[in-house]
């Protein structure tokens, strides 16, 4: 009996195919956050290799190199604020982004509703900063972040919605 409910159509078209290699889009999407999962532990590795005293150099060598106020400004605030503490926080912050990227990642490589839920909603709050850095500068590259993340979030609500059904 279960078996002929399984094949049966559904008024609105068939069922979930919960294969994941029927899903070539989820596999795209997941293969780009655990490329950015994977970025993200290295940059978090990177924080805690070159620690303090490297990233103060940089950040004062910015300030000369732009000629900006080096008692006043974000890049000034920037140099004084960078601390060992300040470096190992901002490492575990990076860390933790790039966990929660591969796991997405996997997620929609296989096929998992929470992933596509997960994915839709990281890519939804990216939206509003695309829009307006699109917005304020009118760059194609800009134009073409906004439409990758649409499809983005499209691609997984879809996926959602057709799980629903």
């Amino acid at each position: 009996m279960s078996e002929q409910h399984d094949s049966e159509q559904h008024p609105n078209g068939p069922h979930y195919n919960p294969d994941p290699h029927a899903h070539p889009g989820l596999h795209l999407i997941a293969l780009v956050e655990g490329v950015k999962g994977v970025l993200a532990l290295l940059a978090a590795s990177g924080l805690e290799i070159i620690g303090p005293a490297p990233l103060q150099r940089w950040a004062h060598a910015l300030i000369a190199r732009f000629q900006l106020d080096p008692d006043h400004g974000a890049m000034a605030w920037l140099a004084q604020s960078i601390n060992p503490g300040v470096v190992h926080f901002a490492a575990f912050v990076v860390l933790l982004y790039g966990i929660l990227h591969i796991v997405e990642g996997w997620g929609l490589w296989r096929a998992k509703a929470w992933a596509s839920f997960l994915g839709c909603i990281t890519a939804s709050l990216y939206l509003p900063f695309d829009i307006y850095a699109f917005a304020t500068h009118r760059h194609w590259l800009e134009a073409v972040v906004v439409l990758i993340n649409v499809i983005v979030v499209w691609v997984l609500a879809h996926d959602l919605f057709v799980r629903r059904r």
